[in-house]
């Protein structure tokens, strides 16, 4: 299995470690001992890519595809033969990804977790993301066809959400995170009630889970949602 990572690192650290309690989950639901032998054989490639928001904005800014095509390759060198992308944006190149390495399964982030809020029986939900992923439209086919409505935030509350991540969790001021992101949770929540909140950006899950404002909301981790299709792939269960 692969982890295509580094955006931003610390959510590709994350990512690794969800994935390796959903590879407990997958063991222990099968009746299976929990020993390191037991997980499988995973890599993670943390490289440095280009802002993915700054590349969908401007055409003539470095682009992200060639780095993360190059990291793919090297994931598939190594032998994975199923990969995940632990940033939603990024996903933005996953078919021109797919495309060039047509030999490797590369899971889609936004087509496990709406799957996953259906299978939950969620007739709607909010989606908190950056500006790329409004702008490319990333989760809207996958809220289509799973028949889940999908909720947006106003522009004000995306700039707060950009700013808890870029001014917030990517420089270190996870207080600041926190203070924005549940600014803006709070204000769909006044205005939708408790629908879930899908933390569709992985700096996101790292600062609004531990507020003590959000105890008691309903909030949806698509890396974990990702995790656990990887670990299912790695242990044959799809």
């Amino acid at each position: 299995m692969g982890i295509l990572a580094g955006m931003g690192p610390a959510a590709g650290v994350d990512f690794a470690r969800l994935f390796l309690q959903a590879c407990e989950t997958c063991l222990r639901a099968h009746a299976q001992p929990i020993r390191d032998q037991a997980f499988p054989e995973h890599w993670l490639a943390q490289v440095p890519v280009v802002d993915r928001t700054t590349a969908l904005a401007d055409a003539s800014a470095a682009q992200p595809l060639d780095a993360m095509s190059r990291a793919l390759g090297q994931l598939i060198g190594l032998g994975a033969r199923a990969v995940a992308i632990s940033c939603n944006t990024a996903h933005a190149w996953h078919g021109r990804l797919q495309a060039i390495h047509a030999g490797v399964q590369l899971l889609h982030i936004a087509d496990e977790t709406v799957a996953e809020l259906r299978r939950q029986g969620h007739a709607q939900a909010v989606l908190l993301a950056t500006q790329g992923t409004y702008r490319m439209g990333l989760y809207d086919q996958a809220f289509e066809v799973h028949g889940v409505a999908c909720i947006l935030p106003s522009e004000t509350e995306r700039v707060w959400l950009m700013e808890g991540i870029y001014q917030g969790v990517k420089a270190g001021d996870v207080a600041l995170a926190q203070r924005r992101f549940v600014e803006v949770g709070a204000a769909l929540r006044a205005r939708h009630g408790d629908v879930p909140l899908v933390m569709a950006c992985t700096e996101i899950p790292l600062a609004l889970p531990f507020a003590p404002e959000a105890a008691g909301w309903t909030l949806v981790d698509p890396s974990a949602i990702l995790a656990m299709a990887l670990a299912r792939k790695a242990y044959g269960l799809d």
